[in-house]
């Protein structure tokens, strides 16, 4: 059975893909939250990062064909804007710990 074949991963694959899509949306008043709400997307959006990071690792570590193509894709597309799939990590990363800073000063 192929990698995409598998109900396991094409479910968590729709599910991030929604999830992902609901959280950008909610970003989009970011401004408007008070602390609290700002607090709970910055997690929500760890959250995200950390289900994104596994789900890309088992592309990664899969022989299917396919999901190396999508694996090859994804490093493809990022390298178009000079990055690669860890620095894409990194600098997400840095941006949730810069609003978090952001918001320790707001107290």
């Amino acid at each position: 059975m192929g990698f995409f074949d598998s109900e396991i991963v094409q479910q968590e694959a729709k599910q991030l893909f929604e999830d992902y899509q609901a959280l950008i949306k909610l970003g989009n008043s970011y401004g408007k939250f008070d602390r609290e709400g700002k607090k709970l997307f910055i997690e929500q959006m760890e959250n995200m990062m950390d289900r994104y990071r596994v789900f890309m690792k088992r592309f990664e570590l899969s022989e299917d064909f396919m999901a190396q193509m999508t694996v090859e894709q994804l490093k493809t597309q990022l390298n178009q804007f000079g990055i690669t799939p860890q620095q894409m990590f990194d600098q997400m990363h840095m941006t949730l710990e810069r609003m978090k800073s952001e918001l320790e000063k707001q107290q």
